[in-house]
């Protein structure tokens, strides 16, 4: 099976069978402990629901901070939960697995990635960089002399790529991503109508009202939260536009990291680019008007990978059924 374990949802595909598990990456655990509740049971959906709202015993956690593993015990009882429910029976034996990590995480970083598989029941586990799990999965010729680029913008970290020949010629990963967008708003809600509101209410913001550029008729929207001066609950109307000012940091960082990439490209590279652009990939590239931005700044063709999300997570698993014709190149107990 091929695993996309990210900030913000983990997704597994299964050779022949496609996407068959998306769930938040979040876990709920007795307060103090990483003791999971209800026997491993309160993950996923049902630990996100309760992110933001738990009472004094219990903390809705997510173990992965800029698409890294930063709870091992956590995460690999989140990674446990979702083979076993993905598996449906108990494992005489476990699966081979192949999960995907930003390109720019140290060797310690892969090392928590590789043990969490390992210990939660997978046969053997190897580590695919999502630049190209994105690419296989956006149906990009990158294994062709002729330049693909690919950028990848998940919950955690942004993922720039150029590609040829089956391999990355120029990346380059930021932490800077969705929960960025999210965290920006949050922080125009404080800053601007002394306004405290959830990471789960400045994620709908994003997603119903915001955009990178204007895209037609503005639009608003009423939010609920507590008032920071009298601390009582309290709801306000925000504009499509100032959502758009609150999130120009975090997409202006990202901007700069293609831009940043492709001046380090060799010429005959950006040369391929100026026919074949840049494809977006990852829930963050939902954000309307996030192409003409990218366009603007680069002056190149900008393309949404069909169905975003789930990119990653279909690369993984292609790369899973030709296992043996690239097991050269991916990553294993002995690379790390």
């Amino acid at each position: 099976m091929g695993i996309d374990l990210g900030t913000c949802n983990t997704l597994v595909a299964v050779r022949g069978q496609g996407i068959v598990l998306n769930e938040p990456s979040v876990v709920a655990v007795k307060k103090g402990t990483n003791q999971v509740l209800k026997g491993g049971q309160a993950v996923g959906w049902v630990a996100k629901e309760m992110l933001g709202k738990t009472p004094g015993s219990i903390t809705a956690v997510r173990p992965l901070k800029d698409g890294v593993i930063s709870d091992f015990e956590i995460t690999e009882a989140m990674l446990n939960y979702f083979i076993t429910k993905v598996t449906g029976r108990v494992r005489m034996l476990g699966p081979r697995v192949v999960i995907s990590i930003p390109s720019g995480i140290t060797a310690v970083e892969k090392r928590a990635v590789f043990d969490s598989a390992e210990h939660a029941g997978a046969r053997k586990t190897y580590l695919l960089e999502e630049p190209i799990a994105a690419a296989i999965g956006a149906g990009l010729p990158f294994a062709e002399p002729t330049a693909s680029m690919i950028v990848d913008i998940g919950g955690g970290t942004t993922e720039v790529a150029i590609m040829a020949l089956a391999d990355i010629a120029n990346c380059e990963s930021v932490r800077v991503a969705g929960d960025d967008m999210d965290e920006a708003i949050i922080a125009h809600m404080k800053r601007t109508y002394s306004l405290m509101i959830g990471e789960q209410t400045a994620e709908r913001v994003k997603i119903q009202i915001g955009s990178a550029a204007p895209t037609g008729e503005e639009t608003e929207m009423e939010v609920r939260g507590r008032d920071m001066v009298s601390g009582l609950p309290r709801k306000t109307t925000i504009t499509s536009e100032e959502v758009r000012e609150a999130l120009s940091e975090p997409i202006t960082n990202i901007i700069e990291a293609v831009t940043r990439t492709l001046e380090r490209a060799e010429p005959e590279l950006a040369a391929d680019l100026v026919e074949n652009g840049i494809m977006l990939a990852g829930g963050g590239s939902l954000l309307s008007g996030l192409p003409i931005q990218i366009n603007k700044a680069t002056g190149l063709d900008v393309t949404l990978a069909e169905d975003p999300l789930t990119c990653v997570a279909r690369g993984t698993a292609i790369y899973l059924e030709n296992i043996d014709v690239w097991k050269d190149t991916l990553e294993n107990n002995s690379d790390i």
